[in-house]
């Protein structure tokens, strides 16, 4: 500590150790930096108090370039669900348990402070899943769920829907109402409130996987989208199906492979839902249902 130190300086120094975020930290400093001692026998702790500005700075410039490509940086895959809630209420645990991601999971408060995503494998097809941070966070992106098929709304007690939907303002995504049950309570009265509110909902409990499996097709089948396969003549179908809106036709599943493919196409086959009978000859208006394989032949 200086000889001769100001008053200011003092509360300056109380206030800087006391400080939480970065943000405040550097605020404290300058402040620090603005009340120290200016005698010559202080000229070491003014260059140290401005290297640790220097530094602090340097940290807040990284992490707000790491936030700013972390939301930037997600492609919106053909089947976009999005978790969110409040803080401490199962988010990192259920993008866990129904993908291959491995976020933080801790009993504090604002545990993720950027976007996480996962593929959740489901009925042959790969949806993707982002948990973003506690909707009450200073972290939380906006930007994600306004462009999300489907929102997933996870909450530990039924207050917690009104307060989130204020916050979430308006979305054009589908939602699902996730309860994860924390505490024993009378499942008969929730599920009765939560049928009263007309509310698509599943209950779930995180800890012993309960209901994860109705909930995952409650997820897929909020998409209302249509699985095609496609297949080379004499070989099986792809193992890993077109996803497209009801009423698509084979020209979009040939342009979806490859733009100005359909132009190419000589010839196409169908098998499944859509066709009369199997191997039938279809041109590129055809349109198309759910689990459809269709053959094409180029020029």
């Amino acid at each position: 500590m200086p000889i001769n130190a100001h008053p200011e300086f003092l509360a300056a120094e109380k206030e800087y150790n006391l400080a939480q975020t970065l943000e405040e930290k550097i605020e404290k400093l300058k402040k620090m930096i603005s009340h120290a001692p200016a005698h010559k026998g202080a000229e070491n702790l003014r260059a140290q108090l401005k290297l640790r500005l220097k530094k602090l700075q340097q940290q807040l410039d990284k992490s707000k370039k790491s936030k700013k490509s972390s939301k930037t940086g997600i492609k919106k895959a053909d089947m976009q669900a999005v978790i969110i809630g409040l803080t401490n209420t199962g988010k990192s645990s259920l993008l866990s348990l129904l993908t291959n991601t491995k976020p933080e999971i801790a009993d504090y408060n604002f545990t993720t402070k950027y976007p996480q995503q996962g593929i959740m494998n489901y009925a042959s097809t790969q949806i993707q899943l982002i948990e973003i941070p506690a909707i009450e966070s200073e972290y939380y992106n906006r930007s994600i769920p306004h462009t999300a098929d489907t929102l997933l709304i996870i909450i530990t007690a039924l207050n917690q829907i009104e307060k989130i939907n204020n916050l979430l303002g308006k979305n054009p995504g589908k939602k699902i109402i996730i309860f994860n049950i924390k505490n024993p309570l009378d499942k008969r009265k929730l599920e009765a409130t939560l049928k009263s509110k007309k509310y698509n909902y599943t209950i779930i409990n995180l800890h012993s996987q309960k209901n994860l499996e109705e909930l995952k097709e409650k997820i897929f089948k909020s998409f209302d989208k249509i699985r095609v396969y496609t297949k080379e003549p004499g070989k099986e179908k792809s193992p890993k199906p077109i996803i497209l809106k009801p009423d698509s036709t084979v020209k979009d599943v040939a342009e979806k492979i490859l733009h100005g493919f359909s132009k190419s196409v000589s010839e196409t086959k169908i098998w499944g839902p859509s066709s009369k009978f199997a191997g039938q000859k279809i041109g590129l208006k055809h349109k198309l249902k759910d689990l459809d394989v269709i053959e094409f032949k180029t020029r």
